[in-house]
């Protein structure tokens, strides 16, 4: 696994504990080796080769990656190997449309960032097994500019009541990329979603089915 935490925007507090959660989770699970980096020329053709999965965490702004280095990514992805994107790997690379599909979608807002409630609206996927029906947690609950609902196929969704509003807010979500397989969730604001055994189970889970493991 490939984890890039480089940040051309805002920057998270909580980066490093999602690089020492994931480097734990590899030691402890031994179902992945880790390399975590932002440094964007590991980025590329033969490089990517050495990995089966690709994660965006926590990235923000216009990365500058080159057209060579986009093409590599989207090939990867296309080619069979897989992609995770984790909260605001969504507020990344706007000006490359490419990568918003690989999302699934674009982020548009944070209007509730206090206790809520997320629906598990597929409870046998990979990544949801265990969480049972729903689930309460602090977190910076995201909007995009358009619902994904239709083009993806969807896991988590906020329960709008739990924030005083209505609607329909995807949080968690997966497709197919070509030969490959791309993970999408909206959660991991606060050091402490990361440190949440829930948020965890939903890594390792996102990643063994992004390898195509599951």
């Amino acid at each position: 696994v490939l984890m890039i935490t480089a940040t051309a925007g805002f920057r998270h507090d909580s980066i490093p504990a999602a690089r020492q959660v994931m480097a734990t989770l590899a030691a402890s699970t031994s179902e992945f080796t880790l390399t975590a980096t932002e440094d964007l020329s590991t980025v590329s053709a033969s490089g990517l080769t050495a990995y089966d999965v690709m994660v965006f965490a926590l990235t923000s702004g216009e990365l500058e990656f080159s057209n060579a280095q986009k093409t590599a990514i989207v090939e990867f992805v296309a080619g069979g190997r897989g992609f995770i994107g984790i909260h605001s790997a969504s507020d990344t690379l706007y000006d490359w449309p490419d990568y918003g599909r690989l999302v699934g979608a674009v982020f548009k807002e944070h209007p509730w960032t206090q206790q809520g409630t997320v629906v598990v609206e597929n409870q046998a996927h990979p990544a949801t097994q265990g969480l049972g029906e729903r689930f309460t947690l602090l977190e910076e609950f995201y909007t995009f500019r358009d619902n994904p609902r239709g083009r993806v196929q969807v896991l988590l969704r906020l329960d709008p009541l739990s924030v005083g509003s209505a609607g329909d807010y995807p949080l968690a979500w997966v497709q197919s990329v070509g030969a490959g397989r791309a993970y999408y969730n909206a959660l991991g604001h606060f050091t402490e979603t990361w440190t949440d055994q829930r948020f965890q189970k939903q890594l390792i889970g996102a990643i063994r089915w992004t390898a195509n493991r599951d």
